[in-house]
């Protein structure tokens, strides 16, 4: 690997960690959620299943792209060979 390409992959990931510092991103007060918010995060719409039509016709397009039959469950590589 030349000097210069590895020069530049360390300047990439210090500049990677000084922008994740200055975003916030290594603050833990950023995810604290204060008591009177908890009420709206545990709403019913915020849970993902919630309609089980849409959650079947998710996963029925999903296993369409995946040309697999059943693509969330545990079974083969997508080969059919279950």
């Amino acid at each position: 690997m030349p000097v210069r390409s590895h020069r530049r992959f360390v300047w990439i990931g210090v500049l990677g960690l000084v922008a994740a510092g200055v975003s916030g991103c290594s603050s833990a007060t950023a995810v604290r959620v204060q008591p009177w918010e908890r009420g709206q995060l545990a709403d019913a719409v915020m849970n993902p299943g919630r309609d089980p039509l849409g959650t079947a016709l998710a996963e029925h397009v999903y296993s369409s792209r995946e040309a697999a039959q059943g693509g969330t469950g545990v079974g083969g590589a997508g080969c059919g060979c279950n």
